[in-house]
């Protein structure tokens, strides 16, 4: 995403799990500065050219350095240089809980808040593993859903402060199949009018409306 992001490897359940990672930057002088939390991303269905390099994917992690979070993409299994093959959502659910704990335990960052964000498939996934985790104790402080894939997949329910935010035109995931799905839970979801599923045009205010929402600390 930029010259000071960092490409690593984590362990995961199929193997290596390709990452990228970057810190937020000083006010001044343009040195990294110590972050307030935590952000992981999900990014698109792998076997529709998702990776971690996604534009909207992008766009969530400079919304998350902008708010001064330290921000990990990643490839589920079989994409880019992670290990693996499609898991049809089973494994792909486990590589982002690996990719969480493997986050969450690096030096100076276990103690921060952390915040689960997702875009399309990614979005299932998200809502997946903090379903997963709120269970054992341990579910994000925050978490975004960004166009989440509910009419192919069973996005299961959220908390009431998820910030979910949807194309009025997306062709992929039709805004009715979100509004179905968010209705019984009396989840708000933030309409972009006359926008696609991919935000073309309008990933700069895709940004501003994920740090409006977040501005408040942790």
């Amino acid at each position: 995403m930029n010259a000071q992001t960092q490409r690593l490897v984590l362990p995961g359940p199929a193997g290596d799990i390709e990452c990228a990672v970057d810190q937020p930057a000083a006010a001044a002088g343009g040195h990294l500065a110590a972050p307030s939390a935590l952000m992981v991303i999900c990014h698109p269905h792998p076997q529709h050219g998702g990776t971690l390099d996604n534009k909207v994917v992008q766009t969530l992690a400079r919304a998350g350095l902008a708010l001064g979070y330290r921000t990990v993409r990643f490839n589920f299994r079989g994409v880019g240089a992670s290990a693996g093959a499609w898991d049809e959502g089973r494994g792909e659910i486990d590589d982002a809980l690996a990719v969480i704990e493997a986050s969450r335990a690096v030096d100076g960052v276990a103690a921060l808040p952390w915040v689960l964000a997702g875009f399309s498939f990614g979005g299932y996934v998200a809502a997946s593993a903090a379903a997963r985790l709120h269970e054992a104790g341990g579910a994000p402080d925050r978490l975004a859903l960004i166009a989440p894939s509910t009419l192919k997949q069973t996005v299961p329910a959220v908390p009431q402060d998820t910030l979910v935010i949807h194309g009025e035109a997306d062709d992929v995931v039709p805004l009715a199949a979100t509004l179905d799905w968010a209705r019984p839970q009396t989840i708000p979801v933030t309409v972009i009018p006359g926008v696609g599923h991919f935000f073309h045009g309008q990933l700069a205010l895709l940004k501003s409306l994920v740090v409006r929402a977040w501005s408040q600390a942790l």
